[in-house]
């Protein structure tokens, strides 16, 4: 069940502002990254709690003159699981984001991210794979605000989604607060379900459908994490994706399950 959360008119209160719910669950203490000129660093997330459970990560980072920062983020825990990243970029700076969101029975999971361009020439990259069965919700809040004097930003923003059941839904929300004329962003939202027709061709192949169905849906979420340098911290991360995989689609359908997935972002749906 997903919970009916205060709203603003462009419903950015509902996914970015953890006070909204604070008499729902406890809000945590921020924990704040802040990496020095000319310094990167790099840091996988894999957030997998039990799936009665209420799990929040809050992350708040500085990156300044010429840092830059790697997140790697997996959303799969929890009844309701919520990774927030807040990022304050600073001159030639850059940013990074690979994330992925796999729920499946009645679980609401939410990335919201800020990338906050204040001085110029700094760069930002956010790429997030969803995958969502049974009644779940995902939601992807990503705000991109260029200052008026962050000029030469270059912010890019790519979110696709996979349902694998009509009653799952996927909420995909990229927004540019642009206040600078001399910028590059750029931003895209999709959602859809698995390609009748590379599903078919792996049938033909010889592929039994729930496996060719696994090993689709392993590739697009594999995407996202196959840039991870640490090879443990990509198996570490890889494993628990199998894991949330392999859990959605062992789980029975829902009463009433058809064809058709919905979606909140406005765009048509086909094969990812």
């Amino acid at each position: 069940m997903t919970l009916a959360l205060p709203t603003r008119r462009d419903e950015s209160w509902r996914y970015s502002d953890l006070e909204a719910v604070a008499s729902v669950w406890p809000v945590p203490a921020a924990e704040v990254i802040d990496v020095p000129a000319g310094e990167s660093i790099a840091r996988v997330i894999v957030q997998d709690a039990a799936t009665d459970a209420v799990a929040i990560r809050d992350y708040r980072v500085i990156l300044r003159e010429g840092a830059s920062a790697t997140f790697h983020v997996l959303n799969t825990g929890g009844k309701l699981g919520r990774v927030t990243i807040d990022v304050t970029c600073h001159q030639g700076s850059h940013f990074e984001l690979g994330g992925a969101m796999l729920g499946g029975g009645e679980q609401t999971l939410e990335l919201v991210t800020t990338l906050n361009h204040i001085e110029p020439n700094a760069t930002s990259n956010q790429v997030v794979r969803s995958v969502l069965g049974g009644r779940a919700t995902g939601s992807y809040l990503g705000k991109v605000a260029v200052a008026r004097h962050a000029q030469k930003t270059d912010a890019s923003q790519s979110v696709k989604a996979m349902l694998l059941t009509r009653t799952a839904t996927a909420n995909a929300k990229p927004e540019l607060e642009i206040f600078a004329d001399d910028v590059k962003c750029a931003h895209g939202a999709t959602v859809g379900e698995l390609d009748a027709n590379a599903l078919f061709y792996l049938a033909s192949r010889g592929i039994a459908p729930p496996e060719a169905k696994a090993m689709l849906l392993r590739a697009f979420i594999g995407s996202v994490f196959e840039e991870i340098e640490d090879a443990a911290e990509r198996d570490r991360v890889e494993a628990a994706a199998q894991a949330a995989l392999e859990r959605m689609l062992s789980l029975p359908l829902p009463l009433g399950e058809g064809r058709g997935p919905s979606r909140s972002d406005g765009k048509g749906e086909g094969g990812l």
